[in-house]
């Protein structure tokens, strides 16, 4: 007795998977798949999914085989070329994860995922430059797109080129104006810059909608010590540590606007 044998039940299995998946459930999307490949092994709409939500649960040498066998009916599939890459990268092998995304670009030049996540590998590799170029033709190519914009502000913010930094924050704010990474790293490029009035503007937007992200308040504990707000920057330094104790001890030891308190009795028994 076959499972379903009309091509409405495999259209319907497949769109319950990719449900999953944009629910962020890819173990539940994973035999849903399995299901359609039974019955149908070259299905590569099944085989394209279903290495989407391996490479989602970090199942990686799993994922390339769902890519790979995709590739083999159709070499120049640019998104499993893409996704391809990406498990090759987790995996460690950089090379062929570089070559993946280079056979997606030649493929299809518009292709603006293949540009930004190998613009996302550079920096992983600390080749900011090559990454900027990468980040630059996937904004040309699809200007509307967050991602590439914001990765494109940090790679700029590790570059010490913080004014570019803030102006690519600026304007992701402007056409994403939800988009609460990008106003904080808005904040954190104005404290760069020495604005740190403005920083902390931004930070107590933040603290009245998330009023115990350890981030923010140690952001903003940094802009007070370098307003010599310090009895201010001690009480959020202070509940920054009570949420996060190893990594913001650590930070706070190695933070140049907390020097002047490297002597300060009350700062060095929150760090210790």
């Amino acid at each position: 007795m076959r499972l379903f044998g009309k091509k409405t039940d495999v259209e319907d299995l497949i769109y319950e998977a990719v449900s999953c998946l944009e629910k962020g459930r890819p173990k539940i999307a994973i035999p849903i798949l399995n299901n359609v490949l039974r019955e149908d092994p070259k299905n590569t709409t099944a085989l394209y999914n279903k290495g989407l939500a391996l490479n989602q649960t970090r199942k990686y040498n799993d994922a390339i085989t769902c890519f790979d066998k995709v590739l083999e009916i159709n070499p120049n599939d640019t998104q499993s070329l893409n996704n391809k890459a990406i498990a090759l990268a987790e995996l460690g092998n950089i090379d062929d994860a570089m070559k993946c995304y280079q056979k997606a670009i030649e493929t299809d030049p518009k292709y603006a995922a293949a540009h930004y996540n190998k613009g996302v590998l550079h920096d992983k590799l600390l080749e900011h430059k090559e990454a900027l170029s990468c980040l630059d033709e996937a904004i040309k190519l699809d200007p509307k797109k967050p991602n590439p914009i914001f990765y494109k502000g940090i790679v700029l913010g590790k570059m010490k080129r913080h004014e570019e930094a803030l102006n690519c924050f600026s304007n992701l704010c402007h056409i994403h104006p939800q988009h609460q990474d990008a106003f904080f790293h808005k904040g954190i490029e104005l404290a760069e810059l020495d604005r740190h009035n403005e920083a902390i503007e931004i930070f107590d937007k933040l603290l009245s909608k998330h009023k115990e992200n350890v981030n923010v308040l140690y952001a903003k504990s940094r802009s007070m010590a370098a307003l010599e707000r310090i009895e201010e920057s001690l009480t959020l330094l202070g509940q920054a540590i009570a949420k996060d104790s190893k990594t913001i001890k650590k930070w706070a030891k190695q933070e140049k606007i907390f020097e002047k308190l490297f002597d300060d009795e009350r700062f060095r028994k929150l760090v210790t």
